[in-house]
């Protein structure tokens, strides 16, 4: 099966640039794809300092969707919004004060690669972050997502005035136009030992190996894959419980074992389940003192309102409806007129027999 393979280097333009991202594409653009990508095929997309985080999601969704093995490369720099101080991949416009709309929220990585199957999907990244990011880093790791291997680094802010250079990602594409691709680990550990010298003991060194054969979402992928649908919610059903008896209902195991249900109703086709299993989940969240704006619980309500609008039967269709458009009162989304939309759809359904 092919692979396909993203390569994404961004930076803001101007005095807020901490590291030159784009420079390494034309280093890893003279490897061969089917190099890049560890597979004997690949499809190559490159963003080069992109303007929107929009543009990159759709750039994103279509890789993440790709059935055979993903490559994420990411080179650029890490900024906090300041109104939820989440990591951000700053982009061409963004400034300290633009981040939340101009920047690539971190958690959308995480988002749109949670569906792939376990151990489908590489991240190699070499990131600086400036000031504030790299004091929240320092304690709190970086979320890439379950199921996928990372390896990289993050970088401190470089000195002031000082535009840095993405030594990393340039150490894993000159060892990659060998003509070779090793395993992700070990071009990882090459690559930190070809930088050592300029940044031993300063940058945070990135390193999640895939998941191990005995990992329940890897079997439960193996189920869906095989049209196995109620086998692998019975298994997800089985470790909810598990994490409910030992973390309780809210808890964040209980919550993510019941997000994969929501899913995995998804992949059998039923789309009412899903969209109610989504609903619980966000109101759980809020329940339990989330944020309306959080990111987890943003998705939650994002994805129980794609889902509803796949519910062809009239009678659930209305009854979530109105679960919806009270729960987007409170959790309006990022995108504009998603209550409106609701409330618009409710209305042709009550016209309906």
């Amino acid at each position: 099966m092919p692979g396909t393979v993203l390569l994404l280097a961004a930076s803001p333009v101007g005095k807020g640039r901490l590291v030159d991202a784009a420079s390494v594409l034309p280093v890893l653009a003279a490897v061969a794809p089917a190099v890049l990508s560890g597979t004997d095929t690949a499809n190559v997309v490159e963003l080069a300092d992109p303007l929107e985080p929009q543009a990159v999601l759709t750039r994103l969704r279509a890789a993440a969707a790709a059935p055979g093995p993903l490559t994420v490369y990411v080179t650029g720099q890490l900024q906090l919004d300041r109104r939820q101080r989440l990591p951000h991949l700053a982009l061409a416009r963004t400034t300290a004060s633009t981040a939340r709309y101009t920047a690539f929220p971190w958690h959308w990585f995480r988002e749109e690669l949670r569906l792939r199957p376990a151990g489908a999907t590489t991240l190699l990244l070499d990131l600086h972050a400036d000031t504030e990011t790299w004091e929240l880093l320092r304690s709190t790791p970086l979320d890439s997502g379950r199921g996928n291997a990372v390896h990289g680094r993050i970088a401190p802010p470089p000195s002031r005035r000082t535009v840095a250079q993405p030594a990393y990602m340039k150490a894993v594409a000159t060892i990659l136009r060998s003509g070779f691709r090793p395993p992700a680990e070990q071009l990882h550990q090459q690559a930190l030992t070809r930088i050592a010298a300029d940044s031993a003991g300063r940058d945070l060194v990135l390193s999640t190996p895939g998941p191990a054969g005995g990992d329940p979402h890897a079997v439960i992928t193996a189920a869906v894959q095989s049209g196995r649908h109620a086998e692998a919610d019975a298994l997800a059903a089985r470790h909810e419980q598990i994490a409910v008896t030992a973390h309780g209902p809210a808890s964040e195991e209980a919550l993510h074992w019941a997000e994969v249900r929501a899913d995995l109703a998804m992949f059998a086709g039923d789309a009412a389940r899903s969209c109610r299993t989504w609903l619980m989940i966000a109101t759980a969240r809020l329940n339990a003192g989330q944020a309306p704006d959080a990111p987890a619980v943003e998705a939650a309500v994002d994805r129980a309102h794609h889902q509803w609008g796949q519910v062809r039967d009239t009678a659930p269709a209305r009854e979530l409806g109105a679960a919806l458009a009270a729960l987007r009162g409170r959790v309006p989304g990022r995108r504009e007129g998603a209550l409106d939309h609701v409330q618009r759809q409710l209305r042709q359904l009550q016209t309906q027999a």
